[in-house]
């Protein structure tokens, strides 16, 4: 690949690699995780995408959350039998990872957390079985 297709953007791009597909939503739910000290901590933060295994979410506040911290994810209990509520979330607390942090923006953008769900991993073994077995029915 040359420099001049990089600089116009002709540049072959990269494919998209998730194993799940991400949803856009805007939900409000809470963050519950004791800090360094052992001290409980909530934060109120409203849901922006959300995908089989992690979320995206903003804070209404600047929240002081280090990197892999481990957080209770839960969307707040009068919207979540909503019908454009993912099962996945419907479920009451979560446990989930910070595994990135991005600070608020003079433009006004929030700070946000992408947490990664901690999941049962036999629920995403389960995933491409039913997928075999749909394709053989």
């Amino acid at each position: 690949m040359d420099m001049k297709s990089i600089l116009s953007g002709t540049a072959h791009r990269s494919v998209n690699k998730r194993t799940a597909e991400r949803r856009s939503v805007a939900l409000p739910a809470r963050l519950t995780w004791k800090d360094q000290r052992g001290t409980t901590r909530f934060a109120s933060v409203v849901t922006r995408n959300v995908s089989d295994y992690g979320v995206y979410v903003e804070c209404r506040s600047v929240v002081s959350i280090p990197l892999f911290r481990l957080v209770q994810f839960q969307i707040e209990p009068d919207v979540r039998e909503a019908d454009h509520v993912p099962d996945l979330l419907r479920q009451g607390r979560i446990l989930s990872a910070v595994y990135r942090v991005s600070p608020p923006r003079p433009s006004g953008v929030p700070q946000g957390l992408a947490l990664r769900l901690m999941v049962d991993p036999r629920r995403r073994a389960a995933v491409p079985e039913i997928e075999a077995s749909r394709a053989t029915a």
